[in-house]
């Protein structure tokens, strides 16, 4: 038998991957930053009222599926060019995925939908090591989001990263509790409902953070058991998933403006999302920073478009241990993270939350220093 030559050999194989993150303070070295070109407003549905506050939805009603602002998209883009810049002058290389047309209606042989937006790569990717994977969200307007960063994707793979993609869902009518109504915000005697059930896989990967071989997730209006399940037998016994307690939170969608591990033994907690006594016992271990109430936003022309609430004030981004990126007007948070010795880098982003989120959202790691570690005694 002739033995195999080099030329038939799958390339990558063996190749180092470009893609390695473990956690989310390693020290960052690559980002794809989002884009909000061709945006659209929510086109609405079920699970997009179970989430966003109150006021919006009157407005998001009116504007289902409308392009957003060109104001609004110029403002922000001021603001994202600015953060950019931040982040190269920290030396971290930044990577944008392609300007997309999230305007144009698309269609499956059950329902159809206009796009979103490519503003938040955190909400539709998860990087666990050296492997993207696409998450199956359950907002129809995001069934395609993923397009845009194909050729992003399509290079660190050639380069020996791993891709893969979690199950595609039929987002179905089933899926959904069209009646749904979530609890008032500070009704904590009902019980606890979602707008999504269980008969199909979905999950968000902005409702995991990763604190390497501890991930830390919650059930949301976008993120269901058997997402959960299928990420942790995707991923195996080498890594441990977390569900913590975020019955506080009404309308919970996205963990990253709640639980936010800032370095190995600081956490980050927002006190009306999370009751510290129901999380995990092991994670006493490290020391808790509670979040001060969100300092009141000058406000902006297109406010009434903000579908994330006030605590949008938590999703800092962590360049490394000591190095934080914080919105510039959230001032007295500032002052809790320069109280335990972290660096604070202001930047102003409050023209681009109706789009989504702030700096975690905004970026998807691609490369942070560090391996595969366990940080606590479980």
């Amino acid at each position: 038998m002739n033995k195999t030559s080099p030329e038939s050999i799958v390339p990558g194989l063996n190749s180092p991957s470009p893609v390695s993150s473990y956690n989310e303070w390693g020290l960052l070295e690559e980002v794809i930053v989002g884009r909000i070109e061709n945006a659209c407003m929510a086109p609405d549905q079920a699970s997009v009222r179970a989430v966003v506050p109150d006021a919006v939805i009157p407005e998001l009603s009116r504007g289902s599926g409308k392009p957003m602002p060109e104001g609004l998209i110029t403002k922000a883009n001021e603001e994202l060019s600015e953060f950019i810049r931040i982040l190269e002058g920290e030396g971290v290389t930044v990577k944008r995925p392609d300007i997309y047309d999230h305007t144009r209606l698309f269609k499956t042989p059950d329902w159809e939908s206009t796009g979103l937006c490519s503003a938040c790569p955190r909400d539709g990717f998860l990087v666990i090591g050296d492997e993207i994977i696409e998450t199956p969200m359950a907002w129809r307007s995001r069934y395609h989001e993923g397009l845009p960063y194909r050729s992003l994707f399509r290079d660190y793979f050639n380069q020996g990263a791993r891709w893969t993609s979690a199950p595609k869902p039929a987002l179905l009518d089933s899926l959904y509790k069209q009646d749904f109504v979530a609890p008032a915000e500070h009704d904590t005697e009902s019980p606890m409902d979602y707008v999504i059930n269980d008969s199909e896989v979905v999950f968000d990967a902005a409702d995991f953070i990763r604190c390497g071989k501890d991930i830390f997730c919650h059930l949301s209006n976008v993120t269901n058991r058997s997402g959960i399940q299928w990420l942790q037998r995707h991923l195996g016994d080498q890594y441990r998933i977390h569900v913590i307690d975020t019955s506080l939170w009404r309308k919970p969608m996205h963990i990253d403006a709640s639980f936010v591990p800032l370095r190995p033994g600081l956490v980050l907690i927002n006190p009306d999302d999370i009751d510290v006594d129901k999380l995990p016992a092991f994670t006493k271990q490290w020391d808790f920073i509670i979040a001060p109430r969100p300092n009141k936003s000058s406000g902006t022309a297109y406010s009434y478009l903000n579908m994330c609430s006030d605590w949008l004030s938590a999703n800092v981004l962590s360049l490394d241990e000591n190095r934080v990126i914080v919105e510039a007007q959230q001032t007295t948070l500032m002052d809790s993270l320069k109280a335990h010795g972290l660096e604070v880098i202001p930047c102003a982003f409050e023209h681009f939350s109706p789009f989504g989120g702030a700096f975690h959202c905004a970026t998807l790691d691609i490369r942070r220093q560090g391996q595969l570690e366990s940080y606590f005694d479980v």
